[in-house]
């Protein structure tokens, strides 16, 4: 194989390899804030992935999404290294917080009596997956401290 050859596998290897993206949902309702890390850097083709984002002070109501995605600049840094150095964009979107849950929202409480009884909560959840399956809506619950 010529050296034109081979350049041109390298070439087209790069363009039909696609960007890669993975994303991760938790459930929770996602507001508007988000964080992004366009260069979070990882090794050895992702064998030694970036180091672990702390969101907790930037979304205090938790992490709604997590997105990661090998962008064109990523792969051709990954293809120059030989995998060597493996970059990804990494994007957190953070939850709602309750001020932000509709008013008209379906909100359930579980008031202290029933707090202590394990079997009456787990009643209550499966009451509120019901309600969600069946309006096709997200429903709230409010659980005190166990």
């Amino acid at each position: 194989m010529n050296k034109h050859a081979i350049i041109l596998l390298f070439i087209g290897v790069l363009f039909v390899s696609g960007c890669y993206n993975a994303r991760v949902t938790t459930g929770l309702t996602p507001s508007a804030q988000t964080i992004e890390v366009k260069w979070a850097h990882g090794f050895l083709a992702g064998l030694v992935p970036p180091s672990a984002l702390n969101v907790a002070q930037d979304c205090p109501s938790g992490v709604a999404i997590v997105e990661t995605k090998l962008s064109f600049l990523n792969l051709v840094a990954n293809a120059i290294t030989f995998g060597l150095y493996s970059p990804m964009e990494i994007t957190v979107t953070c939850a709602a917080s309750t001020a932000d849950i509709p008013a008209d929202a379906p909100f359930l409480t579980i008031d202290e009596a029933k707090e202590k009884d394990h079997e009456a909560i787990e009643a209550m959840v499966q009451d509120a997956i019901k309600f969600s399956s069946k309006n096709s809506t997200p429903v709230y619950l409010a659980l005190g401290e166990f």
